[in-house]
């Protein structure tokens, strides 16, 4: 829930708070994969009582059920694109799902959606990719050559990592090795740019905090905003990841409400960067942000959004992604001219404790807005959306960056933190 460019949005997320979440290893949402389909997957809950099971559902029809927190099983599949889910009940009488799509192919091979071969990506690297076997027993594990060197392995028929290579070209490979003694391998030559970071962007000067009342979700300045209220605290030690973490609240009395805080980092009121001379902002095409949150109650966290703004010679681009965490449980999108949330089919839960976010996005050279990958906790989602940007007022120049907590149907009051937050770009 949030505006465009903190201008309008009408969107309302009607629905009942979740309290349980699962974590899916494998298959990645939208992978391909063998007929060999491994299903991987871990439980969560606030009931006290714990989780009763879990069940993998494939074209809506219950192919595995398994008792307890934790499923893991192989699924035959012929051939073809399938809806799959993976499902869990608590003793409480919760519920979660985490929609997947999956191609499965009946050749063998490693596919990597992440990076792209010839794309010039951030630091540090998502790496994602499956690999599919002829072998009945499927793919025993999976590694990454960088340069010649094996620089990382896992169990499985899946990758979803994150490794810092530093500048230059680099030339890896992805290969998997199947329980049957065969392997097959795929290589991906890309750039890394290090480029340029503002970091420990939670504890800087310059935020400015705003509520948002349902259904327009104009923005206003004063708490409690006629029923909503928010704050924010700086330069917190303690459970502290870097020595310098900042404190954000939310709540009130009017549900779905939700609170904005914003900096601009570069450009216009920037202290950061100030850009005076508008040299760097009209030649800046990628940013990384990375951001650690703390959920304190995952069950009260509606969604959390995590926005880049861009505005230059009268064009605005708003990068914006949410986690939806309590609505429909994926990653969500900004679609500038239409100005609405749109669903990515990337699962998004968060988990009580530090989740750490990293999203590429890239201005392409007609100010369209890619939305490259979203990591959360170290799995790695390759959207791959482009959408058009939308029309401000010329005066406009800079670059901010957003954090947002969306309020529940009881509009709970509810405390996140954010710490090693940092925009990296080029």
């Amino acid at each position: 829930m949030k505006i465009v460019a903190r201008i309008s949005l009408v969107l309302m997320v009607l629905t009942a708070p979740a309290f349980a979440a699962i974590t899916v290893y494998s298959p990645a949402n939208g992978s391909t994969v063998g007929t060999n389909v491994p299903f991987s997957a871990t439980g969560s809950t606030t009931c006290a009582k714990g989780v009763a099971s879990m069940a993998v559902w494939v074209n809506n029809i219950e192919k595995y059920t398994e008792d307890g927190p934790n499923l893991s099983v192989t699924v035959v599949l012929p051939a073809g694109t399938y809806s799959a889910a993976v499902q869990q009940w608590d003793y409480c009488g919760n519920t979660a799902t985490v929609p997947l799509t999956i191609h499965v192919t009946s050749s063998a091979g490693v596919s990597v959606s992440s990076p792209a071969s010839g794309a010039t990506v951030g630091d540090p690297v998502s790496f994602a990719a499956s690999a599919t076997s002829s072998c009945a027993k499927g793919v025993a594990s999976m590694g990454i050559y960088e340069n010649g060197q094996r620089i990382y392995a896992v169990s499985g028929a899946a990758i979803n990592t994150q490794l810092s290579l530093g500048s230059g070209a680099q030339q890896a490979v992805v290969q998997e090795w199947d329980n049957c003694g065969g392997s097959t391998s795929t290589p991906v030559n890309f750039t890394v740019n290090a480029g340029n970071q503002i970091s420990q962007i939670q504890g800087s000067g310059g935020w400015n905090q705003w509520g948002e009342l349902p259904p327009a979700y104009d923005i206003c300045s004063s708490d409690p905003c006629g029923g909503v209220n928010w704050s924010m605290y700086q330069h917190l030690t303690t459970n502290s990841l870097s020595g310098n973490m900042s404190q954000f609240n939310i709540g009130g009395s009017t549900p779905y409400s939700d609170a904005l805080f914003s900096n601009p980092v570069m450009g216009q009121g920037s202290a950061a960067i100030p850009d005076t001379a508008r040299t760097i902002i009209p030649n800046v095409h990628n940013f990384t942000y990375d951001a650690y949150v703390f959920v304190t109650n995952p069950a009260v966290t509606e969604a959390l959004e995590f926005d880049v703004n861009m505005y230059l010679n009268g064009t605005g681009m708003e990068w914006g992604t949410q986690c939806d965490h309590l609505a429909d449980g994926q990653w969500d999108y900004w679609n500038n001219v239409d100005a609405k949330w749109e669903p990515s089919g990337a699962p998004c839960n968060l988990v009580y404790g530090w989740n750490h976010v990293t999203l590429q996005v890239q201005r392409e050279s007609n100010n369209d807005l890619l939305y490259q990958t979203i990591t959360l906790n170290g799995v790695t989602y390759t959207l791959n959306v482009t959408v058009a940007p939308f029309a401000v007022s010329s005066s406009w120049y800079g670059v901010t960056v957003n954090y947002q907590m969306d309020g529940n149907y009881e509009q709970s009051a509810n405390t996140t933190y954010l710490d090693k937050f940092s925009l990296t770009y080029w």
